[in-house]
């Protein structure tokens, strides 16, 4: 499922090899072409289950002149008489029937164990690890059953389909689908409509098809993506972990280059970062403890492969989230190297995720949660955040209490994986791979006993500003808000309203009193510049309560 990127095509020799098992598979003998090796002295052993997707060399083309391609798709299969079976369906009556009748108890999905799916490609591969595409049922975890539920599922709701638009809802590949339509229409579930074009047809439900339909999506109502096993979700994730990625004091200034901190909290951060264990930050608020924790995943300075759904004991588990995953765009460099075809398109490539959770948090948004209308799950929190960052803002003021959510909490941060309770009570170990954030404004030794700090190896106090930083963030933000910087003023600000009332300077001051200062020019009808009467008047409005 995993691996190296595809092999070259074959040449010379290994094209009449390639050709002969070809010949061979389909149970039929090979016309004497001039050069070619008898299919009889080929010894190349060839598997029952090999793909009918060959991919062939020009040269090896025009050596066969007798074999033609069935449709203009990518994936490449080879035309025959009417009545003979291809390799893909050669063993069709070995698998279950598609789909079962609603009163049959509903098949479990079958995971694939970790242990059992391809490895991702060598750390050395100048592709990186990408989900290599899937060529047969057997790669795809699902069984006919479950991709026959979910087309069927499909044509209820959607209507008439050709084939190929189906195989791209559910991203598969065609071939792989259309064994399954095949099978469908065999047992009356579906019918074709109008002739077939390219080797393919428009299928739309038959009223059999719509009563299984309609049982189905009872139970649940999902017919997006097949769902992606536990098994090639773990391989991912290890492929991708957070602790293997290790920064450098560039990608840390690159990642915090709008931000004014002080070197030695620059210099605790790079290696926190590094460890991949978590850590807190703490401090006054007002500082940008939100805002460092926010950026720690842009030095990550890369983007990984996330499911759009996982398929665990029959549950469908919603993993990709546009709110907080952030799909990359063409602009990619692994996306510009590879070739859609030879990707797995039930994942997608997102930018490392920062999950933020405030004082709103409940225990249930770390659980994986159902919806009782649809039946389709939602992951939790953590599960979203895997690969990336998940910060705990405002740590210590969750409306669950803190014992609670820190015990939650112990297991995972020491082992690096979570248990999940599915909706049918079973538990199931995942990944638990994320820089974990505890933000609070309180003293972490005031919050949690000592067990807890333990497995947070780095506590990391976010200090107020320097004048000389204070006056850094009031030029960065001018520029953002179309404010002229004025040195002298800002000095009067400080001498003024800080110094001579003992206040003290936070780094969220100068946006705050920026915005004042912006919002009187608007309302005056004048260009905003910053003004002995703009300062008082925006100090006037924002100190009053907080002193």
């Amino acid at each position: 499922m995993f691996g190296t990127s595809p092999a070259p095509e074959p040449k010379g020799a290994d094209v009449n090899r390639l050709l002969n098992d070809l010949w061979s598979e389909l149970g039929m003998v090979r016309p004497a072409v001039a050069g070619a090796t008898p299919a009889s002295a080929t010894k190349t052993p060839v598997p029952t289950s090999a793909p009918t997707a060959i991919a062939r060399s020009t040269t090896a083309a025009a050596t066969a002149p007798v074999l033609r391609p069935a449709n203009t798709s990518s994936s490449v299969t080879c035309s025959q008489p009417t009545g003979t079976t291809t390799a893909s369906t050669k063993n069709v009556a070995a698998r279950p029937p598609v789909p079962r009748a609603p009163d049959v108890k509903p098949i479990e999905v079958s995971t694939v164990a970790p242990g059992a799916v391809e490895s991702m490609l060598p750390p050395t591969s100048p592709m990186g690890f990408f989900p290599k595409a899937v060529r047969t049922l057997k790669e795809v975890g699902s069984s006919e059953d479950e991709v026959g539920r979910s087309i069927l599922k499909l044509l209820a709701a959607r209507g008439a389909h050709p084939g190929r638009k189906i195989a791209a809802h559910l991203k598969l590949l065609f071939p792989i689908v259309e064994e399954i339509l095949r099978d469908l229409r065999k047992d009356q579930f579906v019918a074709m409509k109008g002739e077939g074009f390219a080797g393919d047809y428009t299928y739309v439900m038959t009223d059999k098809g719509l009563t299984y339909a309609k049982e189905f999506a009872r139970k649940c109502t999902y017919f997006g993506a097949t769902p992606v096993t536990l098994g090639q979700y773990c391989e991912a994730v290890k492929a991708q972990c957070v602790a293997e990625q290790k920064i450098k004091a560039a990608d840390l200034k690159r990642a915090f280059h709008d931000l004014q901190l002080e070197d030695a909290l620059m210099q605790t951060l790079g290696p926190a970062v590094n460890s991949g264990r978590g850590m807190f930050l703490f401090g006054q608020p007002g500082n940008g403890k939100t805002s460092v924790a926010e950026r720690v995943a842009r030095s990550f300075g890369e983007a990984i492969w996330i499911p759009r759904a996982l398929g665990i004991d029959g549950q469908i588990i919603r993993v990709f989230d546009p709110s907080i995953h952030e799909e990359v765009g063409k602009d990619d460099p692994q996306i510009k190297r590879l070739d859609p075809v030879d990707v797995d398109q039930r994942w997608v490539r997102v930018r490392r995720p920062t999950v933020v959770a405030g004082g709103e948090l409940t225990m249930d948004e770390l659980e994986v949660t159902q919806d009782k209308n649809s039946g389709i799950c939602e992951a939790p929190l953590q599960l979203k955040s895997n690969g990336g960052v998940l910060l705990i803002d405002d740590f210590g003021r969750q409306r669950m209490p803190v014992d609670e959510l820190l015990n939650r909490w112990i297991i995972p941060l020491e082992k690096r994986y979570d248990l999940l309770n599915l909706p049918s009570g079973k538990k199931v170990q995942v990944p638990f791979d994320q820089l974990v954030i505890f933000s609070t404004n309180l003293e972490p030794k005031d919050l949690v006993d000592d067990a807890f700090l333990r497995r947070i190896p780095y506590k990391i106090e976010v200090p107020d500003p320097t004048a000389r930083q204070f006056h850094h963030i009031f030029e960065i933000m001018c520029g953002k808000l179309g404010i002229p910087y004025n040195v002298e003023m800002v000095n009067y600000l400080i001498e003024t309203h800080y110094v001579a009332k003992n206040r003290a300077m936070r780094a969220c001051h100068p946006r705050d009193l920026l915005m004042q200062i912006k919002n009187l020019c608007i309302y005056e009808d004048r260009e905003p510049v910053m003004t002995k009467e703009a300062i008082e008047f925006a100090v006037r409005c924002y100190f009053s309560v907080l002193g």
